[in-house]
């Protein structure tokens, strides 16, 4: 490893921030739904920026310059465009295994649509169809850009920062553990219901094998580029359409299983795109590409 002592001084950085954050909505239990949601919103979205401001104080204490977390870099162009367009196609994918497998059904009424429509103030001029479209757009082109900025604090921390840094251990070790760290991370919110309502537990566990794919895929677009730009996009556009298929299944299916890329459904696009990057040799990604240490412990 690079630098045992910045190593540390991340990890406990990040998650002492992020993890009063994540606890703060239990403060709100019984203040009413709406405001313990509204709680819950801003404080998980200030959460994903504790890994960010832990790889900037383990940068700047260790002897590291700002510079070196590579923020005035986004390397070749391509990797834009995989990042944005990528995960809507994964999710399209996602929707189609629920189906085939009967982990959820499709919903002619579209029953949730409806319920979001009524729920407008009047006078809003939209119908279903075009609250459908909307939404679908919206989380195709605007969404994926507004979330880059919450994604960031992520992206700096996990890819920018603890991916480098662990490169010495080798490609896929490096990625592997950066992986499952990045999806411990986010017990305390998957304890509150995130991704997996109903499964405190054991969507801690379901949660690590999500950050596992999720990671390779992101490791491969961050070790292309060498910039926490592209993979801070593509979480944005993650976070944009991972749920789109939800809105097309009939309710009550277990989300655990299908529905969000997060899900068992997920797991097996993610999969098989992850399968392709290896069959074609595109992860491990090149030594010529990755960040590998010359003065490795």
């Amino acid at each position: 490893m690079k630098n045992k002592k910045s190593i540390t001084i991340f990890l406990v950085v990040t998650f002492i921030v992020s993890w009063i954050l994540f606890l703060i909505p239990l403060a709100f239990k019984n203040q009413g739904s709406q405001t313990h949601q509204i709680v819950t919103t801003i404080s998980f979205a200030l959460a994903m920026w504790g890994p960010g401001i832990g790889a900037i104080v383990a940068t700047l204490t260790t002897g590291g310059k700002f510079s070196d977390l590579n923020l005035g870099r986004l390397g070749p162009k391509r990797y834009l465009v995989w990042a944005w367009l990528l995960f809507p196609v994964l999710a399209l994918v996602t929707g189609l295994v629920t189906l085939l497998l009967g982990f959820g059904y499709f919903d002619p009424d579209l029953t949730l649509i409806n319920e979001a429509y009524y729920a407008l103030p009047e006078g809003t001029g939209l119908t279903p169809t075009l609250l459908v479209i909307a939404q679908v757009f919206a989380a195709l082109t605007i969404a994926p850009l507004i979330n880059t900025l919450f994604a960031m604090g992520e992206e700096l921390g996990w890819r920018g920062f603890l991916l480098p840094q662990l490169l010495p251990l080798g490609q896929w070790k490096a990625i592997a553990l950066s992986s499952v760290i990045w999806g411990f991370w986010h017990a305390p919110a998957i304890v509150q219901g995130l991704n997996y309502p109903g499964y405190p537990v054991l969507g801690v566990f379901m949660m690590l094998v999500f950050t596992l794919l999720l990671g390779i895929i992101l490791s491969w677009l961050y070790l292309n580029t060498q910039s926490p730009w592209v993979p801070a996009l593509a979480h944005g556009s993650i976070n944009a359409v991972a749920g789109l298929p939800v809105l097309f299944l009939l309710p009550g299916f277990n989300q655990a299983l299908g529905g969000t890329l997060a899900s068992v459904s997920g797991w097996i696009a993610l999969a098989v795109f992850v399968g392709w990057l290896v069959a074609t040799r595109r992860v491990p990604v090149g030594a010529e590409k990755a960040l590998i240490s010359e003065d490795a412990d």
